[in-house]
């Protein structure tokens, strides 16, 4: 099967985190209890950098939303996919709260059957830590990108970070240029939690596309959640995979975390 064709392969989640910008930043600003030091994360980055999961394994420790075997396996599998995968953090803006939180980034690229493919991974995380070691961590948003040729069409992803149960919401992915009479074709699928625990492919369904991108409405679930979808693109240029998570929750307070 043409690599254009071929289902999506949702793109894998990932952990990583770095120092928050110059030390000299970090120490200007108050410190959070229940929060990783500026050290902690410059470690963090190195371990995750590296090839040695030792380092990795002594900063971590299981706790809400932090598995650390399935951190080093997510980890590992992304490694060997991307083998110049490189990790970056930043600070994000804070939570009501005042929680800081980091907007953490990872890219690559590889090249098989005379394809380059180029990976653009992005979340914005809620650390914990113990004062020893990261205990726990909230994914507040997140996107991956995967691109195949060396001139794809740029996109913008339209797709709400967070929604109430049972509400009903648009996904949209929009070529950002004119298409020029290109024929286009797309389809979307959501990734069972299953999936994205495994890393397995959904089944998806190619179809003609008409009005520059791809366009549905879907439902959330009626309990709190997430939703992860898989979308794929294929234009002359080239072929777009993305993968979004929605967060799902029951209080609208909640909507603007």
């Amino acid at each position: 099967m043409p690599p254009e064709m071929r289902p999506a392969r949702p793109l894998p989640r990932f952990f990583a985190v770095k120092a928050l910008a110059p030390l000299c930043l970090a120490l200007a600003t108050p410190a959070f209890a229940g929060t990783p030091s500026a050290g902690q994360l410059q470690s963090l980055e190195t371990a995750l950098n590296s090839a040695d999961d030792g380092a990795l394994n002594s900063l971590l420790q299981p706790g809400p939303g932090l598995d650390p075997g399935q951190i080093r396996a997510r980890r590992l599998t992304l490694r060997q996919q991307f083998p110049n995968a490189r990790w970056q953090v930043l600070p994000a803006t804070p939570l009501r709260d005042g929680r800081p939180t980091v907007t953490v980034s990872v890219s690559g690229t590889r090249t098989a059957g005379g394809a380059t493919y180029r990976l653009q991974s992005e979340q914005q995380l809620a650390l914990t830590s113990d004062g020893q070691r990261i205990n726990g961590q909230t994914v507040l948003r997140e996107l991956s990108l995967l691109r195949s040729g060396e001139q794809s069409p740029s996109i913008t992803v339209q797709i709400p970070d967070v929604v109430l149960t049972g509400q009903r919401y648009d996904v949209d992915v929009i070529f950002d240029e004119p298409l020029d009479g290109a024929l286009l074709a797309g389809g979307l699928a959501a990734v069972s939690p299953e999936q994205v625990a495994t890393q397995s492919s959904p089944n998806l369904e190619l179809s003609t596309l008409w009005g520059g991108g791809l366009f549905k409405s879907v439902q959330a679930p009626l309990s709190p959640g997430s939703q992860t979808w898989a979308v794929l693109l294929v234009h002359p240029k080239g072929v777009i995979s993305a993968s979004k998570l929605v967060r799902v929750v029951s209080d609208r307070r909640a909507l603007q975390p």
